[in-house]
């Protein structure tokens, strides 16, 4: 999920690893459908719906979540038993810590999973690349939803353009802008308005450093930083087309982005997820370019600071340019050793593609939904107390239908070890961006046999 980063930046780097050498070592496994396809859930009744199938829903189905996600299912679940009187849903915290090896040992050995998991977007890609036969296709099922999803989230559920299948539906995203301190910004007499470009960016860091002290923002020399973020609002990832995509211009002008920041001392040099909040909750830094969930850590851990932040579209490339990216969110699936795939699927259509159970987790328990239609619910309307009245919900409805969807592939683990020691090599070593890129494209090739973006 992607309303408590906590469990996403302070253990994902070990899980990550724990979980891509799995991965690596069983290609292919799994259990599925004859004939080396996944297995299919029958197509909808004559009236669009699944209403007769439903009505005949019965037993028992266990659900695979963690932290607030797994309290709106045990939440909203009630509800669904009301109207399948003999199913009952049982769901299950298994912890984010242990997610990932739990669902990988499940998928290689072909038991022991629940019926439905949660599996966040851009980890599916890579099961369903490794595990080809271990997820139930429900595109006869949910494939009339696409329209009603963000259009990068459903890519990952779909495993890409054009590819027919659908693994899945996506449950919350991460849409990113620009979360400033505006005491700041009036104390080095910015006017948040003229944050525009990314030019802009620097240029006010440059302004807010010298009238009071404070960096624009926080890097982790453990991570890549910005820079996925910064690829996807170009429209691009590591990979385009299954080629290793690190010496495009976008990726250049990204990792230059940043060198500018390092080189103008622009960044506060933070280790993990812990050092971001502190960083933040002491004014360290003026800005926090991140996703929508960051609105939840703000409110819950420095609530003495109500007042004192904005939120701004991400600055672009271009002042014309894309002002948003993602980061996180998560999708529901059903594993092809589920024994009550029809009760598995049907408590999955409930929760997300429902306006009304989709706007209430996001209320209660912050996930902003990939679902569209609920983004036009009077709701995300509502001005925002913390944020001294401003609709800040309002601003992530609208970049959220602008996320450029971009690729995802079973080979981003070890991408993503690659492409943070050539950040790292550029901010904190000197070295030439578009010689660290060429350096990681060479490592990245070796690593997947994959070729490389000309």
């Amino acid at each position: 999920m992607s309303t408590r980063p906590p469990r996403r930046r302070v253990v994902t780097a070990g899980l990550a690893a724990s979980a891509s050498a799995l991965l690596g070592s069983c290609a292919m496994g799994g259990a599925g459908g004859a004939g080396g396809g996944p297995h299919e859930l029958g197509g909808d009744d004559e009236d669009g719906s699944s209403g007769q199938r439903a009505a005949k829903l019965s037993g028992k189905i266990t659900v695979w979540s963690w932290d607030v996600a797994a309290t709106a299912m045990k939440r909203l679940r009630g509800r669904f038993e009301e109207r399948h009187p003999d199913v009952t849903v049982d769901v299950v915290d298994i912890g984010y810590d242990n997610a990932y090896d739990k669902i990988t040992v499940g998928l290689r050995g072909g038991t022991g999973l629940a019926d439905v998991l949660t599996v966040e977007g851009s980890y599916l890609p890579r099961y369903t690349a490794n595990f080809p036969t271990g997820f139930y296709d429900v595109a006869r099922r949910g494939g009339r939803f696409g329209g009603d999803f963000d259009r990068a989230a459903w890519r990952t559920v779909t495993g890409g353009a054009g590819r027919g299948k659908v693994f899945g539906l996506p449950w919350d995203i991460g849409p990113c802008a620009l979360y400033y301190r505006i005491d700041h910004l009036r104390a080095a007499g910015v006017d948040p308005k003229s944050l525009r470009t990314w030019d802009d960016y620097v240029s006010v860091g440059v302004r807010v450093k010298q009238a009071t002290g404070h960096k624009l923002l926080v890097h982790d020399p453990t991570d890549s930083g910005m820079f996925p973020m910064l690829l996807q609002q170009q429209g691009q990832s590591t990979f385009v087309g299954g080629r290793i995509a690190l010496e495009t211009p976008a990726a250049v002008r990204a990792l230059t982005l940043m060198r500018r920041l390092a080189e103008h001392d622009l960044l506060a040099y933070e280790k993990n997820w812990d050092g971001m909040v502190t960083a933040t909750k002491e004014g360290k830094v003026t800005t926090n370019p991140i996703a929508a969930w960051w609105t939840g850590t703000l409110t819950g851990e420095m609530p003495e600071l109500k007042g004192k932040f904005g939120v701004l579209p991400l600055p672009g490339f271009t002042a014309d340019g894309v002002r948003t990216s993602n980061i996180g969110g998560s999708t529901l699936c059903v594993p092809a050793q589920s024994d009550n795939a029809e009760a598995a699927w049907e408590f999955i259509r409930f929760l997300l593609t429902d306006t009304g159970n989709q706007v209430a987790m996001l209320k209660r328990e912050g996930l902003f939904p990939a679902y569209l239609p609920a983004l036009d619910d009077p709701y995300l309307s509502e001005r925002q107390e913390y944020f001294g009245g401003q609709r800040v919900n309002a601003v992530f409805a609208r970049l959220a239908r602008n996320i450029p969807p971009v690729e995802y592939t079973k080979d981003d683990a070890k991408a993503k070890d690659i492409t943070t020691s050539a950040v790292n090599s550029v901010l904190l070593r000197g070295k030439d961006p578009r010689a660290a890129l060429a350096s990681a494209a060479e490592q990245l090739a070796d690593a997947t046999g994959r070729k490389r973006v000309a």
